[in-house]
């Protein structure tokens, strides 16, 4: 089958290709690796009147990922041909073109089929998983932000569609922010430092490094109350700390959140409870 084929074109070769390396080896991707993208790349192709209408990537949230733990993403592919569907099938990619000069990243399933439900005669939602490893996959930093969406679908009488980039997915930086204020307790109208430090996960060093430059809101909850309010809006230093003042007036607890940007995710800070005196 036609689709079987673009499938393992991208998968087979990409996926066990240098494209996983770390960031030192990056420079080194073997051209035979990835000789299926020397040409004209699986681009969009039809055959017959097959259609991709829907494609859902993590159930439409950002895929935010630390520097160690692996997660496990769903795609769900809907497609429909007045035959039915027999496979549908989606993976991820980063870069300019699908060709061996134009491509750096590549999230695949393992599997070669999806797991197809129907939802009519003629229409059916396929579900593939991905494991992303980012000390795997995503060997630089540069490979946060949109990746593009490849997604395929097969009929049951032998049609098919091929999108090279059905719609696009945001993969981003995992990111942490601490808070604490003192001094602890506080006479009431006294002032109360908070400091805290905002942080992403950095794909080439395996660690967390402070992120600079950034809006971070000081956010406050009284005690006994359900909703935090913001306070005021704190820009991270050059290594990503975090320090401002404010006047005590009753009990509660102070936190920074992190509204996260284009490559990072979000993060927000436990509550620091202080006792006002």
């Amino acid at each position: 089958m036609r689709i079987r084929a673009a499938v393992a074109a991208v998968s087979g070769a990409l996926a066990l290709s240098a494209l996983a390396l770390p960031a030192a080896q990056a420079d080194e991707i073997p051209g035979a690796a990835l000789a299926p993208f020397s040409g004209k790349a699986p681009a969009d192709e039809i055959q017959g009147d097959t259609a991709i209408t829907k494609v859902v990537v993590n159930a439409g949230k950002d895929i935010v990922l630390g520097t160690t733990s692996s997660k496990t993403i769903t795609v769900t592919v809907t497609a429909t041909d007045p035959s039915g569907i027999a496979d549908g099938y989606a993976m991820l990619w980063h870069g300019t073109s699908l060709t061996q000069a134009g491509i750096d990243g590549l999230l695949a399933p393992s599997a070669e089929n999806g797991t197809c439900t129907a939802v009519s005669a003629t229409t059916s939602t396929c579900k593939v998983s991905i494991v992303v490893d980012p000390r795997v996959d995503l060997y630089k930093n540069a490979l946060a932000g949109t990746w593009k969406v490849w997604a395929a679908a097969a009929a049951n009488n032998g049609d098919f569609v091929v999108k090279e980039a059905y719609s696009t997915a945001k993969v981003k930086r995992a990111a942490k922010v601490m808070v604490n204020a003192s001094p602890e307790p506080v006479r009431k109208g006294g002032t109360l430092t908070v400091t805290g430090k905002l942080s992403r996960a950095n794909w080439e060093t395996h660690d967390y490094r402070g992120y600079a430059g950034q809006s971070v809101q000081l956010q406050f909850r009284k005690k006994g109350a359900t909703a935090y309010t913001t306070v005021r809006t704190v820009k991270t230093s050059s290594t990503g700390t975090l320090k401002t003042t404010v006047t005590a007036s009753v009990d509660g607890y102070w936190r920074f959140s992190f509204a996260g940007t284009s490559t990072t995710g979000t993060a927000v800070a436990a509550g620091d409870f202080v006792d006002v005196s």
